[in-house]
């Protein structure tokens, strides 16, 4: 028999961030937690701040979290948290201040992306980017002398950056890191050769300055062992069946009747960079 699904709420850390799934406590909440409430949760060690976002009732079972899993929900925020928090908010702002000039006076070649302050720890996390490696012990020595707390630098690359900072991508939507991607896969020119995409550098690359991650979207599997590119379907007399672009007639169609009474048939055929559409 299938066990029942343990409580959860869906909890956001910043604007730009993904939902993360936290179990409830044994007792419930009075009145219950609604979207757009904040919350204190465990995650991992520490607590964190959160607002409690929207959840997909279709998709809950999928994405409850582990009944053993440590992130739960202690609380709604209480004043003394709102307090703690504007703090820490005003306390990063002059961190992110000061180690900005503290860069410039040591002459370093790195960039600071964001800085971060734990709800129940004194210390700072400071994250930068660099095209190689930094000596950064004589400026944690001056962060730590001015700031008076524990410094962590961490250095991540062009493709963290995006996923902290967010952002739109050409299509539109939200980038894809920062909003449901688990995890960077590799990707190379390979699969837009195989696509048969423009190898404009503008066109295949993101926000990050690297190449998208969703020219891997459309490979088979996401390996792209054969046939990779837009695939598309056609009605004929077998019925449907799926062609490739490059396989459509480039002439337009005009429109036929079908085999049913009344049954019309439209087929557009576009250029070699659009696709090709068709509908009853």
């Amino acid at each position: 028999m299938r066990e029942p699904q343990p409580p959860f709420v869906s909890v956001k850390f910043d604007a730009v961030g993904r939902p993360h799934r936290f179990l409830l406590p044994e007792i419930d909440f009075e009145p219950p937690l609604r979207a757009g409430e904040q919350v204190v949760v465990t995650r991992g060690e520490h607590l964190a701040y959160g607002t409690v976002a929207r959840s997909v009732p279709q998709l809950a079972a999928r994405r409850a979290p582990a009944a053993t899993s440590t992130n739960r929900v202690l609380r709604r925020v209480s004043t003394q948290d709102v307090t703690a928090r504007l703090k820490q908010q005003h306390r990063e702002r002059e961190a992110d201040r000061v180690c900005g000039i503290k860069i410039k006076e040591c002459g370093l070649a790195m960039k600071l992306v964001k800085v971060e302050h734990q709800l129940d720890g004194p210390g700072l996390v400071f994250y930068f980017t660099a095209e190689a490696r930094v000596d950064f012990r004589e400026l944690v020595r001056e962060l730590a002398s001015q700031l008076r707390c524990r410094i962590d630098m961490r250095q991540i690359g062009p493709r963290d950056e995006a996923k902290l900072l967010g952002g739109y991508g050409t299509c539109g939507r939200p980038l894809c890191c920062t909003t449901w991607l688990q995890r960077f896969e590799p990707i190379s020119i390979k699969m837009a050769k195989r696509q048969h995409l423009s190898l404009n550098p503008s066109r295949l690359s993101g926000l990050c300055g690297r190449l998208k991650c969703c020219l891997r979207y459309e490979l088979p599997n996401a390996k792209g062992e054969q046939f990779a590119g837009p695939v598309m379907r056609r009605r004929s007399g077998r019925g449907v069946e799926a062609v490739r672009r490059e396989h459509l007639p480039q002439e337009p169609r005009v429109p036929t009747t079908g085999r049913s009474a009344g049954q019309r048939i439209w087929t557009t055929t576009l250029g070699s960079t659009d696709l090709g559409m068709s509908r009853l």
